[in-house]
C-alpha cells in the first residue's frame, strides 16, 4: 500500500508551477498504477492551451469555477466543485480559471512527473 499526503509534494519536485497553473503530483508512472493523480490548482483570470495527444485525462474540480473549450466546435463546458470533465479524444482545449480551481487529474498512460508543456499544449510520451 501506499500512501501520499498532499503536505509532503509541496516544495519537492514534485510540485511544478506552470504559470497558469500549479500541478502536485501524486502519483506518478514509477507508482505503477497505471495511471498518475495530480492536485492541480489553476489559476484565477488565466487562460491554457492544452492538448494531451499522448495522454487521456480526467478532470474533478473540487474548489472555484471555470471553463473549458473544445477547439474542434467551439463548445463552452463551464466548470464548478463537482464538475468532472474527461477528455477522451485527446481533445485540444482552453482552460479558463474565472476563480482560483483546485482540480483533481487522472492521467492516463500515467505521467513520469518530467513532462512539460510544449509550444503546442502537449505533454510529450515520456518513458522512464
Amino acid at each position: 500500500m501506499k500512501v501520499v499526503k498532499l503536505e509532503d509534494i509541496i516544495g519537492t519536485d514534485q510540485e511544478i508551477d506552470g504559470g497558469n497553473w500549479v500541478s502536485r503530483r501524486l502519483l506518478l508512472a514509477k507508482d505503477g498504477m497505471g495511471y498518475s493523480v495530480h492536485d492541480t490548482i489553476i489559476k484565477a483570470g488565466t487562460e491554457t492551451h492544452i492538448w494531451y495527444q499522448n495522454h487521456l485525462e480526467a478532470v474533478y474540480c473540487i474548489e472555484g469555477e471555470g471553463e473549458v473549450v473544445t477547439l474542434k466546435d467551439n463548445k463552452v463546458h463551464e466548470i464548478k466543485a463537482g464538475s468532472i470533465y474527461a477528455l477522451d479524444e485527446h481533445d485540444e482545449h482552453l482552460l479558463r480559471g474565472k476563480t482560483d480551481m483546485r482540480m483533481v487529474c487522472v492521467f492516463n498512460p500515467p505521467i513520469t512527473g518530467k513532462e512539460i508543456h510544449d509550444k503546442n499544449g502537449v505533454y510529450p510520451l515520456v518513458k522512464e
